[in-house]
């Protein structure tokens, strides 16, 4: 029989089972997995498309029924592949990989730019399911760009703040800029953040500024998910396997690259852009 570790790395064929439209230019792709049913906050699958690569994507949902999802924004040819799949198409997936949250202290703060925020919304969910409500900004460029809106208002309430660089709602600015607002006024025990990784740099520097714990989702090319390849290296660690989600003390040792460098697919170093 196959290990539990070996039953995650080998590929398994599902359908879409569902649809569903997050945001501008972002699809839901909901599926049945038994093994991403079991997942943890934070960590991601391996999902292929026949017609292109196979890419890395946080889980965004998973529910002991089987059912999880996956949020796919069309920003290359493999995900354009996935955003134009239909309900009962086949996809492979592979995983769940990494290292996810770990649930720290009864008063978190969570903060969320972009896309970033498929990896906290479960997170969100598990401290709710735990009678914890944390404190969640949900940040994105304009109001039509905040997937999982609704679904965190009906989870949180009056502790979702909402940032928008234009200001069409909410705060206006960086969701880093509220963040920084918000743990002026309020005292936290941990934060958790996922987002453009200029925006997890400065909340990392807050964070130690105030001597408290964070946890941050990092990217990089990942296409191996277990730690082989090195094109996910930063620093001692490898994203796919040690991350993502880098602890306080992680991202010190990484401090020379977190937020300026990274590689690309043919292993070259390249300036973090976001």
């Amino acid at each position: 029989m196959l290990g539990s570790q070996d039953r995650h790395e080998q590929m398994r064929v599902t359908r879409i089972i569902a649809l569903t439209d997050e945001a501008t230019d972002m699809r839901g792709l909901h599926f049945i997995d038994t093994l991403c049913a079991q997942a943890k906050p934070g960590q991601y699958i391996m999902i292929w498309n026949p017609e292109a690569e196979e890419v890395p994507m946080s889980l965004a949902s998973f529910s002991r029924d089987g059912t999880s999802s996956v949020l796919v924004r069309e920003v290359g040819e493999s995900t354009r592949a996935l955003c134009g799949m239909n309900k009962g198409d086949k996809i492979g997936i592979r995983g769940p990989f990494g290292n996810g949250y770990v649930l720290q202290g009864k008063s978190p703060l969570i903060v969320s730019g972009g896309t970033g925020v498929v990896t906290l919304v479960p997170l969100a969910e598990e401290y709710v399911a735990k009678g914890i409500r944390p404190t969640f900004v949900l940040g994105a460029r304009n109001e039509k760009l905040l997937p999982f809106r609704e679904r965190l208002e009906n989870l949180l309430g009056k502790d979702l703040h909402i940032s928008t660089d234009d200001g069409s709602i909410g705060f206006k600015g960086y969701a880093s800029e509220l963040a920084k607002e918000i743990m002026g006024e309020r005292k936290f025990d941990s934060v958790y953040t996922c987002g453009p990784e200029l925006m997890m740099v400065s909340l990392f520097k807050e964070t130690e500024k105030l001597g408290l714990n964070i946890q941050a989702s990092l990217e990089r090319y990942i296409k191996c998910a277990v730690g082989l390849c090195g094109s996910c290296a930063i620093g001692p660690y490898r994203v796919c396997k040690d991350g993502p989600v880098f602890t306080t003390e992680m991202l010190r040792k990484v401090y020379d690259e977190f937020g300026k460098s990274r590689l690309d697919p043919s292993g070259q170093a390249i300036r973090v852009e976001h």
